[in-house]
């Protein structure tokens, strides 16, 4: 037999082989066994929340003046602020926790019916950011930076000094929420929850439901005006997959 039809014998059988392998169901059975199985799972977003008495505030004062000569604006900005700084010293206001965020010089035009006749004079705005530390000094300060010559208050805002507590708090109630929700959903599904596979967490903002916002005239504060702190609350997300069984 020629070495040609050897190799050709040799290919054929090789060929019958394999088609009879891919025929056999229990080859195909083998080979579905080995694949790996789907996995499912259950997947909740539970919510949680904490609330919380205020320990600290911050609030933004400042000193707009008007003058005809820029200089002379300036000088009087200069004045007034520096009064309320002294104001903050004599209450205990560390040198740190006063942040200037707003300092602003702009001459103010006189129109015509031609349009910009001149100047008329220059205003200075100078704001600064005051952290007060002691939440029950906040009426205080209100009523030390007016009489030292601030005109504007710009938004009072309250907050936890160290929230970590606040937010574990709610993270334990997230946690607890989104096993509730999971077990009802196995429930109506029919199976049984699994272990944990994934978890993510979202912590948000501090809700502050009561307190002063915005501008105020400074002569309504000048008698000491009263301030609610309120409370806050931490909300926390978790989203949480568990396996079924």
């Amino acid at each position: 037999m020629s070495k040609m039809k050897t190799t050709f014998i040799v290919l054929f059988l090789l060929g019958i082989t394999a088609v009879l392998i891919g025929c056999n169901p229990a080859a195909n059975t083998a080979t579905a066994a080995q694949a790996p199985l789907a996995q499912g799972g259950i997947t909740v977003v539970g919510q949680g929340e904490a609330f919380g008495t205020p320990d600290q505030a911050n609030v933004q004062v400042g000193v707009e003046v008007f003058a005809p000569a820029v200089n002379e604006a300036t000088a009087q900005n200069e004045a007034v602020i520096q009064q309320i700084m002294d104001a903050l010293t004599a209450l205990g206001i560390a040198e740190k926790d006063i942040q200037t965020t707003n300092y602003s010089l702009w001459a103010e035009q006189i129109y015509g019916d031609q349009g910009p006749e001149g100047i008329a004079g220059y205003r200075v705005t100078n704001q600064v950011n005051v952290t007060i530390r002691d939440i029950n000094q906040v009426s205080d300060v209100l009523a030390a930076v007016t009489e030292a010559g601030a005109n504007t208050i710009y938004g009072i805002s309250f907050s936890v000094a160290d929230p970590a507590a606040l937010e574990e708090e709610a993270r334990a109630a997230a946690m607890a929420d989104a096993r509730v929700r999971a077990e009802s959903l196995a429930e109506l599904a029919g199976v049984s929850l699994g272990d944990i596979t994934i978890i993510s967490e979202v912590v948000g903002q501090p809700v502050m439901p009561l307190g002063l916002g915005g501008g105020m005239v400074m002569a309504e504060a000048a008698a000491g005006p009263s301030v609610s702190p309120g409370q806050l609350s931490y909300q926390v997300q978790v989203q949480v997959t568990y396996g079924i069984q």
